[in-house]
């Protein structure tokens, strides 16, 4: 993508017109056809200024020489990251965030993904205002298999973006996926009803987990834009559908999707969310599947709410019974009857496409690799296996047991019960084995975070702690397309209405819908403040009140904030936080500006605008408004205490007169001093300052992390932030 500064007040067709100018008087040859060969393919001036376009290295060269270039980023594909939980949330019909009155007001939320499919039940309109919010801008796009008719007062909006995925992979295969809005893929379906699907009874994945399926602002209306194909998302598409999304009117964002961490300035998703929220629209992003290595988390800007995944107290436990009385416990969405004393076969040692005759008629054990856990599945079955148990390695999966919908008899196995399974396996003549699956269960120690969540600390703007907070990821039930297989394999013939399905594509529009409901209860509260609303009220101990484990931990390790950010998110006591952090425009500018961006830099963030960073101030990164801490400190400080000082406001929106006294949990070898003690509020909205000294032991720190907390205290507000502390090499 291009940024060019435009003329002064141009219009969105004058702007059009001057790109495809410039365009043309780089080109080397003019184009013959345009329509075949179109070079133009967005223009964007909302949530950020510049176009995308197909141009040779040459043209581009030519490009950086115009009067007004900023900058050229490469376009990218981007990867999509993939109804118990409103009860494990503490959502309950007629009450809190669910009361009428709650529910009455409308909130728009924008779903960027794979597309949807209209007619699903969790879509239907019943119930609804009879028109949309009249802010609404948007429109129903027909094309493929999708028509005006297929939107309604609940999907009040449907298009979708191509043009980018298009002149990188090529016309789109219509055998494969729908060129329209309609979704095909099954994630972007999931996505939007767990954010915002209506209420559907008697929800199921075939008899698993039977139940009503809600979203989590189930009457809000969804605007469902497609950015998502065969191959992934390209970055030039998913600007153009931000900003088609923001000129609609829609309240949120939400997108399951991500690719590295970089530079925000070089980050386009990070850029088109500053527009977003600029707007006043939330914007949450999943944090990726890449855990649990140390700094894999991806969507890190400030400004963008980061969700992290974990498991809710809902399993779907397998037991494995071995011949040598050994039993352990894994997990599947198979739905048939119990397989008992099987022969049992290791693949390694069943030829490498699987001896038809070293396997018919047992149990064969499958190592997890690079293709599909599922389609692992079928190709034993494709070989006569009877049955598979598929085991975690130390660094895939560990002790991770994702529930899978296999097409034939299997569970998962973490990898130490992997372990004792193979030495059974080369001690034994004869081995076997008996699976028995146990259905739907309820009450497991919970939340749990997942091993595949991406862990921080973040690689771009360590100042900030990423993730910002954790949500259900793992075994979601949600809508689905009924000609889409629940394991997406051609092979597998099965079709269902909902599907069940893991990852921080998941647990994010479970965040999106939150922020909906509290954005309909507080209308006037900015991104900023539902966010941190959000985070400050998120909590860190289980329902057994230990704190959450870390199934990406080797080790009886407790999971830390750079797993979970603030904790896991609570949306009743998020409605009513007691304090929130805000932050406005102008100090995201002033954290940019301490991040020592140039001025070229700066404007690339603000799509071309200026802003000038003030002289001699002494704004630091971690002195912006944000409702947690990331400290840094230099290993080897030479024998003296290392002082690091955070300013922080904090915005009453609890009661008129409250007095609160803060109370500080030390990370590990770091001295933390608040001052003041005590806020004393004397009405609504008052803010009041505070600073933290975080003094670290003298001639530096351990390699390892450690961490802590400030909370405010006032009657029943416990207002929470939590503390990272890290040690980097001088």
């Amino acid at each position: 993508m291009d940024r060019t500064k435009l003329p002064p007040a141009a219009s969105a067709s004058a702007s059009t017109q001057w790109y495809e100018s410039l365009i043309n008087s780089v080109a080397e040859t003019p184009s013959q056809d345009h329509e075949e060969e179109e070079e133009l393919l967005y223009a964007y001036n909302t949530v950020v200024s510049g176009f995308s376009a197909k141009l040779s290295a040459s043209e581009l060269q030519s490009l950086t020489k115009t009067n007004g270039f900023l900058t050229a980023i490469p376009d990218e594909m981007l990867i999509l990251h993939t109804t118990h939980t409103p009860k494990f949330l503490g959502l309950e019909l007629g009450k809190g965030l669910w009361s009428p009155s709650s529910l009455a007001s409308d909130v728009i939320v924008g779903i960027l993904d794979t597309g949807i499919w209209p007619e699903h039940p969790s879509f239907q309109d019943r119930g609804l205002p009879p028109l949309p919010p009249s802010r609404w801008k948007g429109q129903c796009e027909t094309a493929t298999k999708f028509s005006l008719s297929n939107c309604n007062n609940k999907l009040i909006g449907a298009m979708y973006f191509y043009k980018g995925y298009e002149s990188v992979a090529g016309r789109i295969n219509e055998t494969v996926d729908y060129r329209s809005p309609r979704d095909s893929n099954g994630h972007g379906t999931h996505t939007a009803s767990t954010a915002a699907g209506g209420l559907v009874g008697s929800a199921n994945f075939l008899g698993l987990a039977n139940g009503s399926a809600a979203g989590m602002k189930y009457t809000a209306r969804i605007a469902a834009y497609k950015v998502c194909w065969a191959l992934g998302c390209t970055n030039s598409d998913l600007l153009a559908a931000m900003e088609q999304a923001v000129k609609d009117g829609v309240d949120v964002l939400s997108l399951s999707l991500g690719g590295a961490p970089k530079p925000f300035y070089n980050d386009n998703v990070a850029i088109a969310s500053f527009g977003a929220v600029q707007n006043g629209v939330f914007v949450s992003c999943s944090a990726g599947n890449s855990g649990p290595a140390s700094s894999s988390v991806s969507n890190v800007a400030p400004w963008i709410m980061t969700v992290a995944a974990s498991y809710t107290d809902r399993g779907f436990p397998t037991t494995l019974f071995l011949g040598n009385g050994a039993k352990f416990e894994g997990s599947s969405l198979y739905y048939g009857k119990s397989i008992k004393n099987l022969p049992i076969v290791y693949a390694g040692t069943a030829g490498g496409s699987l001896d038809k005759k070293l396997v018919k008629g047992k149990i064969v054990v499958c190592d997890r690799g690079l293709n599909g856990r599922a389609e692992k599945g079928q190709i034993v079955k494709s070989a006569r296996g009877a049955g598979m148990i598929l085991v975690n390695g130390d660094r895939n999966g560990g002790e991770e047991m994702l529930a899978d919908p296999h097409v034939l008899p299997a569970t998962s196995l973490g990898a130490s019960a992997g372990k004792e399974l193979m030495n059974y396996i080369a001690s034994s003549k004869a081995p076997t084995a008996s699976i028995v699956f146990r259905g739907t269960t309820y009450g497991a120690n919970a939340p749990v975070m997942a091993a595949f969540s991406s862990r921080g600390p973040s690689s771009i703007g360590r100042e900030v702690i990423k993730p910002d907070i954790t949500a259900p990821g793992v075994n979601i039930l949600a809508a689905w397309p009924p000609v889409t297989a629940p394991t997406q394999l051609k092979t597998d013939k099965r079709r269902v209405l909902f599907n069940i399905i893991s990852g921080t594509s998941m647990s994010c529009p479970h965040i999106s819908g939150i922020a909906a409901l509290l954005k309909s209860t507080h209308q006037n509260w900015s991104p900023a403040a539902i966010k941190s609303a959000m985070m400050t009220s998120a909590y860190d101990l289980d329902n057994t009140a230990n704190p959450i484990a870390d199934l990406g931990s080797s080790s009886s390790v407790s999971a830390t904030a750079f797993a979970f950010g603030s904790g896991h998110v609570d949306p009743e006591r998020a409605s009513d936080p007691g304090l929130v952090y805000d932050v406005s425009t102008e100090d995201y500018l002033n954290y940019l500006c301490s991040l020592d961006y140039n001025a070229t830099q700066m404007s690339a963030v603000l799509s071309g605008k200026s802003f000038e960073c003030p002289e001699g101030s002494d704004f630091r990164p971690g002195d912006l408004n944000y409702p947690s801490f990331a400290v840094n400190f230099k290993r080897g400080g030479g024998g003296r205490n290392e002082t690091v000082r955070f300013r922080r406001t904090v915005t009453n929106v609890g009661t008129d007169v409250c007095s609160y006294r803060v109370k500080v949990e030390e990370p590990v070898g770091v001295s933390v001093v608040v001052e003041p003690e005590v806020l004393e509020f004397g009405r609504l909205g008052e803010k009041l300052g505070y600073s933290v000294g975080f003094v670290a032991a003298a001639g530096g720190g351990d390699s390892v992390p450690a961490f802590g907390s400030v909370v405010w205290s006032a009657g029943k507000y416990s207002v929470r932030s939590p503390i990272a502390v890290t040690w980097e090499q001088q």
